[in-house]
């Protein structure tokens, strides 16, 4: 069965690029989300969603607030998540690691081997 994913960035350039290569290179189907809230409603109504590729730079809602709030929801906390961010400072991995998020993703990424790290993070690799 194919995998699904939620796209959640406040950047259309980027949102559209890693829907592309998730669903060509990937072969994945795809939802976006252009904020947190749309996102986390997104996630609860969705019923298939296997992972979250979730920015965490966002304007309103950052990606650690839409996690957190995902965490808190029995609808939502099983769905892994990764991180996609343009700033990894080496605190920011210690908090990364004890969020229990599934993996980072930083920015600039590469796009023809975004969905391939997608598969390792989430130990989808044939």
């Amino acid at each position: 069965m194919t995998k699904k994913l939620l796209i959640v960035d406040d950047e259309e350039r980027i949102r559209e690029l890693v829907q592309a290569c998730l669903e060509d290179l990937g072969g994945w189907d795809t939802v976006t989300a252009a904020s947190g809230q749309e996102g986390l409603n997104i996630a609860q109504i969705e019923p298939d969603i296997d992972a979250i590729v979730l920015d965490v730079s966002m304007p309103d809602m950052d990606g650690f607030a839409v996690y957190e709030q995902l965490q808190a929801n029995t609808l939502t906390q099983s769905i892994p998540v990764i991180l996609l961010t343009a700033k990894v400072q080496p605190s920011d991995r210690d908090r990364f690691a004890t969020m229990g998020i599934a993996g980072v993703i930083t920015k600039p990424f590469e796009p023809i081997t975004i969905s391939q790290e997608v598969a390792e993070i989430l130990g989808w690799s044939d």
